[in-house]
């Protein structure tokens, strides 16, 4: 058995434990106007150091996304790191981040395909912003070869449980 202390950062993501109903804007390409999806997100703890949500929510097109994400903070790295898979794609995102001077942002980092580009590695971002105690937003982002940032999608969460 290790042998672990639970951080700040360790009780903070255990403001994410709960039931969430989800509405996101998805930009599938560049120039395209946003689609709306709805969702739900069940977040749950896995001891005092993680927590895993697994959400489900409409695709584009039609039929239902199903996601995994786990979440938790590495003392030792003195960073957040996680995982996120779906069931509409082939590869797991990894993820590292921090959470800014006041304690709202968790800015995960990740590398996956760039999707305008075949065969280059982006940097993306999922931004996860705590507003209260009942809602919560994630902003995905992209970054390009030259260097900017373009959103992905924005999803606001409400607890409903």
């Amino acid at each position: 058995m290790m042998d672990m202390t639970i951080t700040e950062e360790h009780r903070w993501l255990q403001r994410l434990v709960g039931e969430w109903t989800s509405e996101a804007e998805c930009i599938m390409a560049p120039g395209q106007s946003p689609t709306t999806l709805r969702g739900r997100e069940p977040v749950s703890a896995l001891g005092d150091v993680w927590v895993m949500g697994k959400g489900e929510s409409e695709m584009p097109g039609g039929g239902t996304g199903r996601t995994v994400i786990t979440l938790g903070y590495d003392p030792a790295k003195g960073r957040f790191v996680g995982s996120f898979i779906g069931s509409m794609m082939t590869m797991i995102w990894l993820y590292e981040g921090s959470l800014d001077a006041e304690g709202r942002v968790l800015t995960l980092d990740a590398e996956g395909p760039d999707f305008g580009a075949p065969g280059r590695i982006a940097h993306y971002q999922d931004i996860v912003e705590v507003n209260s105690p009942y809602s919560r937003t994630m902003t995905s982002r992209m970054q390009d070869a030259d260097g900017a940032w373009h959103p992905v999608m924005t999803a606001r969460y409400r607890r409903v449980g």
